[in-house]
């Protein structure tokens, strides 16, 4: 998933967190059991009235379209804006959303959702032909989603984005405008959190035919969740507004919210002293690293472990990082033992794995951290194998923030110290890294993920193939082999046993680098109430009220 900002270490039982509380994250109930989503206020007058909320974004989203967005800022859009098939409640459960209920057969290959009668914002009804169409517009390589290996999972998903059969053989299909049928390649146990996730959002297929720049601006962005884009100030602001068309308003408290875009961890925590902001920190923003400690003591700040990892990734067409040991060189050399203490302030956990610690097969890591003599050692065999005496020019490609020019400029010193080399440092807008890495116009990169689900396939098919999420052009046939094994194994120790060889591969070959497990960290208004964020770190506005 992704490009983050603040994060690092995951528990081992995986909860969903709402600021009531934390809650074991469970598969959907079944469709009998209704569950309630949201306390309704018990004052009718706090009810009633108008209630904001302002909070920061970080950064320009680099698309809020739900089959394109892949960054935090983008995907917190498109989660307020939009509604799934289900959605996750306060009290850490799924929900039925926009399918009022669904049943599985016994093989549970096939899924079957019957929707509501809910409405687009324009007064167009949602169908299941909107889901079919926008599951399948994942898939067309001409969408150019980041995100289609998610689609895999239906039936012929892969080959129908390679192109080997046609779209008409995908399996989902709407059977009439309320009733949509899903078939599975394999039985997959986490799919009802998938299609709660943004990349299986519909979309309005009449908008999208008519204006491909239909999520460019706020009046052609047309939604079918709790709320509407009001306006859209690029690189500034983007002020939302309850969604009177939306099924479930009754449960939206909110009147209006405001994502303001501020790269500055220090104007964000005075902007909140002074009452601008009613939440300052993660997931969408960032707290100075200095101010940590003092936050800490104070117990203002609140911490969630997630399901992420902080991680470089190197250009392996490109000289030197086209070599392993070279590659392994700088991944042995950097001691995140000392960015966790210097830069995180200890709100995170060193990273020798790309998997975090809910799903790691090897709990003590694939290496030794800051291992420098490892390190020179490798670098000089790998010179060797490449016919060079020196090596060129170097430099990390990172986004604007605090947290990552100090990562950079730690490990900047790691490096010279280690090799004696001189590393530059470039640092760009987010949507600017993003695309530099998508283009391969880099060498070392700053990027992240946190997973869309709770199991290791999620990160490691991050590299199964080249394209996509995988900016390291990094290849390697019988890794890629292993996961599509997994993807037929239904007994699980055979299964995981597949899992934990890819993982050593990836983690011997090193096209990326981790560095450290995320943990959020923020300070928010008492008045601020149910916001959900859950185990894997995305945040969820649909229940939240900031009665003052």
């Amino acid at each position: 998933m992704k490009t983050f900002r603040w994060k690092s270490l995951c528990i081992a039982l995986i909860c969903s967190v709402v600021f009531a509380g934390c809650s074991t994250q469970e598969a959907a109930p079944p469709a009998s059991e209704e569950k309630p989503q949201s306390e309704t206020p018990s004052d009718s007058q706090e009810a009633s009235a108008e209630q904001t909320l302002n909070i920061n974004m970080g950064s320009e989203p680099t698309s809020i379209d739900p089959g394109i967005a892949q960054d935090i800022p983008s995907m917190a859009v498109a989660r307020a804006a939009f509604d799934g098939l289900l959605r996750l409640g306060t009290d850490g459960e799924l929900h039925e959303a926009v399918a009022e209920s669904y049943e599985v057969s016994e093989d549970q290959l096939t899924w079957t959702f019957h929707l509501r009668d809910t409405k687009w914002s324009n007064g167009d009804p949602v169908t299941a032909h909107d889901f079919e169409y926008a599951w399948k517009r994942v898939l067309d390589p001409a969408t150019g989603s980041g995100y289609a290996y998610q689609m895999y999972y239906l039936k012929n998903g892969a080959k129908a984005n390679s192109g080997e059969v046609p779209m008409d053989e995908v399996g989902v299909k709407a059977v009439d405008d309320k009733t949509l049928v899903v078939t599975l390649e394999n039985p997959s146990p986490f799919f009802p959190q998938l299609v709660a996730s943004v990349t299986y959002f519909p979309v309005n297929k009449k908008v999208v035919e008519a204006n491909e720049k239909w999520a460019n601006e706020a009046d052609t962005y047309v939604v079918n969740g709790p709320f509407v884009v009001k306006e859209w100030e690029h690189k500034s602001k983007i002020v939302f507004e309850k969604n009177e068309n939306y099924w479930d308003k009754d449960n939206v408290h909110l009147s209006s919210m405001t994502f303001h875009m501020i790269e500055d961890a220090n104007t964000e925590l005075s902007m909140f002293e002074s009452g601008q902001l009613d939440w300052a920190g993660s997931p969408l923003g960032d707290l100075p690293l200095d101010a940590l400690p003092t936050l800490q003591e104070s117990g203002k700040m609140q911490t969630q472990a997630t399901a992420g990892t902080y991680w470089y990734v190197f250009n392996t067409e490109k000289v030197p990082f086209n070599n392993k040991k070279i590659r392994q060189a700088f991944a042995y050399a950097i001691n995140r033992q000392e960015i966790v203490e210097n830069v995180l302030m200890n709100n995170g956990e060193v990273a020798l794995g790309i998997l975090p610690p809910s799903m790691w097969f090897k709990p003590d890591g694939h290496f030794k951290d800051g291992d420098v003599e490892t390190a020179k050692k490798l670098l000089a065999e790998g010179m060797q194998e490449l016919g060079i005496s020196e090596l060129p020019e170097l430099e990390i490609l990172y986004n604007t923030s605090e947290e990552h020019q100090r990562i950079a400029t730690v490990i900047q010193d790691q490096w010279r110290k280690a090799f004696g080399i001189e590393v530059k440092l470039k640092n760009v807008e987010n949507k600017v890294r993003n695309a530099e890495l998508e283009a391969g116009n880099y060498m070392i990169g700053r990027a992240s993920w946190i997973g869309d689900f709770n199991d290791p396939v999620n990160f490691l098919e991050v590299f199964r193939d080249v394209g996509g999420t995988n900016d390291t052009r990094w290849h390697n046939e019988r890794f890629k082999q292993l996961l599509l094994d997994s993807a037929q194994e239904s007994d699980k120790a055979a299964r995981d046993k597949l899992l934990a060889e890819a993982d050593e591969i990836l983690m011997e070959e090193l096209p990326v680098v981790p560095i450290y497990y995320y943990t959020y960290a923020w300070v928010k208004k008492d008045s601020v109430k149910d916001v959900v964020i859950d185990a894997l770190g995305f945040i969820d506005f649909k229940y939240a009220s900031n009665a003052k």
